[in-house]
């Protein structure tokens, strides 16, 4: 199997252990990227914590699931996007009006959408969670 696009894999195993109901999840490898989406997910309220065990290459994450997670997945291609181009992807990737989050990569870092819209930069679109 090869593992070209890992946080599209920690998506869905993430999504894929919500939906059997399963209470937690293991996402190999682990990368940085996964660790901030995580993060932001977490302060949003769709998952729980999570434990980063670091054996072997990549180490992996132990990620507790707290049934708040209707759908997420990355967004292939990565559109590049202005601050004027926001509104359009939040209509495509979100059911609802201020429903879920789009994370996008800035040149400031990682951040929501929300985020990037009151800084006002653009970057590139990674994922979408609700």
């Amino acid at each position: 199997m090869a593992l070209n696009d890992t946080l599209a894999i920690a998506m869905s195993n993430m999504l894929n252990a919500e939906k059997v109901g399963k209470d937690s999840c293991i996402v190999h490898p682990s990368s940085k990227l996964i660790k901030k989406v995580l993060e932001m997910m977490q302060d949003q309220g769709y998952v729980g914590s999570y434990e980063v065990i670091t054996a072997g290459r990549g180490g992996y994450l132990k990620i507790n699931l707290i049934g708040g997670l209707n759908n997420c997945g990355v967004i292939k291609p990565r559109f590049s996007v202005t601050k004027s181009e926001y509104e359009k992807f939040e209509k495509r990737f979100l059911p609802a009006k201020d429903f879920g989050l789009i994370i996008i990569s800035t040149s400031k870092g990682v951040m929501t959408l929300k985020e990037a819209k009151e800084k006002g930069l653009g970057g590139k679109l990674l994922a979408f969670v609700y």
